[in-house]
């Protein structure tokens, strides 16, 4: 049984998801599209898989969510429908469930947040509004896991009983009305050729919506009936097509609401929050506030928390380390063996796993700030500035992403409805520093500035910010002229973040990085011991200068000299950085032996250097593909991955300079 998870944006639609499916979640791509898709196995059900869909306010294809949701929903035709409906804000929240209800598919509404709007003195008589809508209604509220069990229930029922909803004709009378009856037995036979309700089809052919047309194979002729049947009903209303086509709607709703919703006072949190915004949304205090918010959150993750925990970790690979050294000498392993899984296995993979608490702590209270709400303020406030460098707010939810991972930072363009704004966002979300950096971040400050952790990684932060600006405007005037569409969004109130979705996020960044750790890590850190343990003919070498990794790192080291990287090992793993940049670490760590530190390799100008080349230089293979593949253009890939590189190299030369006269 497949389930289809739809609902507005910021109407509860992922707590719920997590209520329902818990750890039972899978995440990987919408077919053909670089989306992200969560599917997940309702718990204590056998055999049903629920597809969370992109939040939408409508079925007419505006936006690539809009565009993916209901493709989804035509092509795959799922089971049944669970319609998430935010109850405080029933109003708009009912115009996309008639368009759900239109499809003709089996369809529960879960009415959610009822919780508050209890607290608010409302109330909503779910009976009266399913006879109305002829379709099952169940109150819930998903963060406080209430009414979850009827849901699961209702949707199940309603799937293996074939209930489909009662009716699609909503209005009775009127000049609209007698247009979709006409429509509908116009496109009818058709509709059902392509099994689609004739209801929907009537409605997007209305709208004209040319994919579902298409689909439709509609003759010439009646296109003709079609349009002249809106050009009578236009004439009549004084209204354009979908201008009637919403009012028609909206007319509905506020009959059925009258009905059956009394509304309360304005609800605490709503009152709470217009407070809370007066501050954190203020004109000229908003960033400050902001870097303010990042900063603590990088102090407690580098300093405090993060800090004390990857110590531990550390400690305890070591031991491991030890124990293996000890075990595998008293044993007679031999000495090539013996290095390949200390030196190589164990040190290159456990230098990077003992960053894993750094990321999840960081993580966490990311996950809070965006679960609590202030993030759609963070895209709201930055949206006068974005503007001014010529990205739309909207770009801000990418570049966002692009402190978690560029990959789905670029897969996240395809929000943007301006191709404009999406190539442009696209270039510029690899100067957002993502995670993978962190523990080249963490490794250097720890080991070059351990009294200034924090304030030197938020400086890096704002310097990469400073940085996209600047290339941005230089964009603006150059290759993408123009201007940028405008930004449209709701801010929903503020609220606890659910435990669960922390939780869940943790999880799942702990097991993304714990999996790329034992995978890609793994394989380069081993390719990397054997590149430093031989020489070209395949001989074992006495010093790390005579191998083939020293071989490979002395042709390049002379690009990065004027950096202050006097060493080969130190361009080499720069390079090895281009597979992932947690790889850096490793390499470091192998080609290295000991501490970065103790090495000498380092001053603190060329630490600092190599800290700025490293966060501006191109991000991993898998980022640079994922680019590839949404400009649709290897040339321009290339272009951009030589432009970042180069600016890396100037920026980490500058600093390197300043650094030596300090």
């Amino acid at each position: 049984m497949i389930l289809a998870l739809v609902g507005n944006q910021n109407s509860g639609k992922t707590t719920l998801f997590n209520q329902l499916t818990g750890a039972n979640q899978h995440v990987g791509n919408f077919p053909g599209v670089t989306v992200e898709q969560k599917t997940g196995e309702i718990k204590g059900v056998k055999d049903t898989l629920l597809v969370d869909l992109p939040g939408i306010y409508s079925l007419r294809p505006f936006s690539s969510e809009e565009l993916i949701t209901r493709d989804f929903i035509l092509r795959h035709k799922p089971d049944g429908i669970i319609n998430i409906v935010d109850a405080t804000n029933i109003e708009r929240n009912l115009y996309l469930s008639l368009q759900l209800i239109e499809l003709g598919y089996p369809i529960v509404i879960a009415l959610n947040m009822m919780d508050e709007v209890r607290n608010n003195g409302g109330s909503i008589d779910e009976k009266k509004l399913s006879h109305r809508l002829g379709v099952p209604v169940v109150p819930i509220s998903a963060i406080n896991k209430e009414g979850l069990d009827n849901l699961v229930n209702a949707i199940t029922s309603t799937v293996q009983n074939n209930l489909y909803p009662k009716k699609l004709d909503f209005v009775k009378n009127g000049a609209m009305h007698r247009l979709v009856q006409k429509v509908t037995g116009i496109v009818s036979a058709n509709a059902q050729k392509v099994k689609i309700s004739p209801r929907f089809a009537a409605t997007k052919v209305i709208e004209n919506d040319n994919p579902i047309i298409t689909m439709l194979d509609l003759s010439k002729a009646q296109l003709n009936l079609v349009e002249s049947a809106i050009k009578a009903m236009e004439n009549e209303l004084k209204l354009d097509r979908n201008a009637a086509l919403a009012d028609m709607r909206y007319a509905f709703i506020e009959n059925i609401c009258a009905d059956a919703v009394v509304k309360g006072s304005e609800s605490k949190e709503r009152k709470l929050s217009l407070k809370i915004d007066k501050i954190l949304t203020h004109k000229f205090a908003a960033i400050p506030i902001f870097l303010l918010i990042m900063f603590t959150i990088f102090y407690l993750t580098f300093e405090v928390v993060g800090k004390f925990f990857s110590d531990i970790l550390a400690m305890g690979i070591n031991e491991v380390i030890k124990i293996c050294d000890k075990g595998f000498t008293a044993y007679g392993l031999n000495p090539i063996v013996k290095s390949l899984i200390l030196n190589g296995a164990i040190c290159g993979v456990g230098s990077v796993l003992s960053f894993l608490p750094i990321i999840i702590t960081l993580f966490f209270f990311l996950s809070i700030l965006e679960d609590s709400g202030y993030m759609a303020r963070v895209a709201f406030f930055m949206d006068k500035l974005l503007r001014k460098i010529g990205l739309s707010g909207k770009s801000i939810v990418p570049l966002l992403i692009g402190f978690g991972c560029s990959v789905p930072a670029i897969m996240a363009t395809r929000t943007l409805s301006s191709s404009r704004d999406r190539k442009m966002t696209i270039l510029l979300t690899p100067y957002v520093s993502c995670s993978a950096k962190i523990p080249v971040f963490a490794m250097f400050t720890a080991a070059f500035f351990p009294k200034h952790r924090a304030l030197v990684m938020i400086t890096l932060y704002i310097l990469a910010i400073i940085i996209g600006i600047a290339v941005a405007l230089i964009m603006k005037k150059t290759v993408f002229k123009g201007k940028p569409v405008s930004f449209i969004m709701e801010l929903p109130n503020y609220r606890f973040p659910s435990v669960k979705s922390v939780l869940l996020l943790m999880w799942e960044k702990a097991r993304e990085f714990i999996l790329k750790a034992f995978t890609v890590i793994f394989t380069v850190t081993i390719i990397i011991w054997f590149l430093q343990t031989f020489d070209y003919k395949l001989n074992i070498v006495d010093h790390n200068d005579d191998s083939l990794l020293a071989l490979i790192g002395k042709v390049i080291a002379p690009i990065f000299r004027p950096l202050g990287f006097n060493d080969w090992r130190i361009s080499t793993s720069l390079i090895v950085g281009f597979s992932a940049k947690e790889a850096v670490v490793s390499s470091l760590n192998v080609l290295f032996g000991a501490s970065i530190l103790q090495s000498g390799a380092f001053t603190t100008a060329s630490a600092a250097s190599f800290l700025v080349f490293t966060l501006l230089y191109t991000p991993c293979v898998a980022a640079v593909a994922t680019m590839r593949k949404e400009l649709n253009s290897t040339s321009k890939t290339l272009l951009i991955v030589l432009a970042q590189c180069l600016i890396a190299w100037i920026a980490g030369f500058i600093v390197y300079k300043m650094g030596a006269l300090l």
